[in-house]
């Protein structure tokens, strides 16, 4: 028997990286995959690689069904198997409604929540042979909340939370849970560009009083693929400092 693996969209770099690293301390083969930047995600999995696990980078766009279902096809010819699936990858292009194109709107859609749709569904046709599996989905506060000037991102965050709970439904019976973390805002690349004051303003909002922290959300999406939490499915795990009370 060889270890578990965990396929982890979007892993080359930022939350996604911290996830890939994270699982793979925990003993899972790391499967990413990417659009642009083949060497970040190369070195993501060089990084996986030091913890002493296999894994490999695939280009892929997980909007395109074509491109992923030769994704999970290289993914089942080298590995086998699938036990973990984190859908992560995902972008953001924000504007006001009243400017914002039908064009951008669907990008976002297709990216985050399509590419969401379109990853499960390959996954869970591999999990269901194996009767196990996780389905983990990175959701936001976003979408539980909303915030002006990202209708269309969080439409798709919360179309993931919708969607995790129907799988969770559909699959549950099968020894496969579906759950979603739903990360507030978390100290990346895009966070540290504000302004001191505009990460004042944040920090009001959350009372937590700081910035959450990358590994932060990898720790909880190593809990939900655990074993420990094989009762818990159709759930969303706010990682925000509690700003969505």
């Amino acid at each position: 028997m060889g270890n578990k693996v965990a396929v982890v969209t979007g892993g080359s770099r930022g939350i996604g990286r911290v996830i890939c690293l994270e699982l793979a301390k925990k003993g899972y083969d790391i499967v990413t995959c990417y659009t642009k930047g083949a060497a970040e995600a190369e070195n993501t999995i060089e990084l996986c690689r030091q913890a002493g696990v296999d894994g490999m980078a695939i280009q892929c766009n997980v909007a395109d069904q074509e491109s992923v279902t030769a994704f999970f096809e290289e993914i089942k010819n080298r590995f086998g198997t699938i036990d973990v699936l984190v859908n992560n990858a995902g972008i953001t292009k924000d504007d006001l409604i009243l400017r914002m194109s039908e064009e951008v709107f669907m990008q976002v859609i297709d990216t985050n929540l399509k590419g969401a749709f379109l990853c499960s569904k390959a996954a869970a046709k591999i999990m269901l042979k194996n009767k196990f599996g996780r389905i983990i989905s990175i959701s936001s506060v976003v979408g539980l909340g909303g915030n002006a000037g990202q209708a269309n991102y969080a439409a798709s965050k919360a179309g993931l939370i919708g969607m995790t709970k129907s799988i969770a439904k559909e699959l549950g019976g099968k020894g496969i849970t579906a759950n979603a973390v739903a990360p507030g805002f978390i100290q990346t690349d895009m966070t540290d560009v504000l302004s001191d004051q505009v990460k004042d303003t944040l920090l009001k909002q959350i009372p937590r009083k700081a910035l959450g922290k990358p590994e932060d959300v990898a720790a909880a999406v190593c809990f939900l693929a655990s074993e420990e939490a094989g009762y818990i499915t159709g759930q969303v795990l706010a990682v925000d400092g509690g700003m969505s009370m």
